[in-house]
């Protein structure tokens, strides 16, 4: 159909979408990863998300049309923010990806301008799957794993980057779509893979970059072992270290003769293992009435500290641990790729009093000043 008047924008909401992070699940591809994540005690992160991309596209509310997916897909959240929705597909308890494909289809037909998915890399998949590259997409960060290019760093630079392409300020490029193997990745293998391309209004402030896998060369080797050395014996006694995933710490287990959980967060104290793979609520529990600190590696190309596949380390364990307590450690080459680092952990506060300037372990006794955004 061909559009007039009002541009139209579409709203489809995954409502399963990061429901795996804080539980330490990695994903929640599968009815029966859901359930454990469920019975874990996992609570739904991407109604919030799409809530707060609705509100900060407030300025531009009268002024589109919104096509939202039906009831917990876009329609709930919805109303819910003051909207009045255009609504496609049928209202479901459980909803699959092929409702999201469906839906997709739906607002292509009907001649959305836009469509906006609350996600990770499964759902940009199933968006991809059904519309190509028929209509510009745009995801708001939702999901545990998000190594693809077309999310925006948080639901806000979301609908900023939406009012901008929608108010004719924006063009599009090729994007990255990316997923891996959930069953490789909870047992610690990272198997990340292209799928294809997608179109998504350029902003590259405010859209984040494909994730970048970290090179394995005798010199960046070298490098991760020394800042291992640094961090080892800053080590402080009685001290409770949450290490998180990367390649960049995992040496610094192994200094400690200790195995690292690759894609998972590790609990450490004393040189003892505390806990492997541990989960928020595991977190909470080993930290409550004692000192920690967090040691944490940026993803390579994005920058992320907190908030990509590493969502066990929440904002109530960084809030209890404090932010004078945070490590952050990285490479050489991989500073040379960023321009700054970025934190997207689901409290909008949180991410404000983050905000500034952090000291990177880079080297033995070398240390670089970067900005968190």
């Amino acid at each position: 159909m061909k559009r007039t008047g009002q541009p139209r924008l579409g709203l489809i909401v995954n409502p399963i979408a990061g429901m795996g992070g804080a539980v330490g699940l990695k994903g929640t591809d599968g009815e029966e990863i859901l359930r454990r994540a469920i019975e874990l005690g996992a609570k739904p992160v991407a109604p919030g998300r799409a809530k707060e991309f609705l509100r900060a596209f407030e300025p531009m509310k009268n002024k589109i049309k919104l096509l939202a997916g039906a009831g917990l897909m876009g329609e709930v959240e919805a109303l819910e923010c003051g909207y009045r929705p255009v609504v496609f597909g049928q209202k479901k308890e459980k909803t699959t990806a092929e409702d999201t494909k469906a839906i997709a289809k739906a607002m292509v037909e009907y001649g959305t301008d836009l469509l906006v998915f609350c996600g990770g890399d499964g759902t940009a998949r199933d968006v991809m799957d059904a519309v190509d590259q028929e209509v510009p997409v745009l995801g708001v960060p939702t999901g545990v794993k998000m190594h693809s290019a077309v999310f925006a760093v948080n639901p806000r630079a979301a609908a900023r980057v939406a009012m901008g392409f929608l108010s004719g300020e924006l063009p599009v490029r090729e994007a990255e779509v990316m997923d891996v193997d959930e069953e490789a990745f909870r047992s610690g293998r990272l198997s990340a893979h292209l799928y294809g391309y997608m179109l998504v209004p350029y902003e590259p402030e405010l859209v984040q970059d494909v994730k970048l896998a970290s090179p394995t060369t005798p010199d960046e080797e070298e490098n991760k072992l020394a800042i291992a050395r640094q961090v080892v014996e800053e080590m402080e006694p009685g001290v409770v270290y949450i290490i998180g995933p990367g390649t960049t710490t995992k040496p610094i287990m192994e200094l400690l003769g200790l195995e690292k959980t690759l894609l998972g967060v590790d609990v450490v104290c004393d040189g003892k293992l505390l806990a492997k793979d541990a989960n928020e609520a595991k977190i909470l529990e080993l930290i409550k009435g004692r000192k920690a600190k967090i040691i944490v590696t940026p993803i390579g190309g994005q920058g992320f500290i907190f908030g990509r596949g590493n969502q066990q380390i929440s904002p109530k364990v960084i809030r209890a641990v404090g932010l004078d307590n945070i490590i952050v450690v990285a490479t050489k080459s991989k500073l040379r790729g960023l321009r700054a680092l970025r934190v997207d952990t689901g409290d909008p506060e949180l991410d404000e009093d983050l905000t500034g300037y952090i000291r990177v372990v880079a080297d033995y006794g070398e240390e670089v000043v970067m900005k968190i955004e």
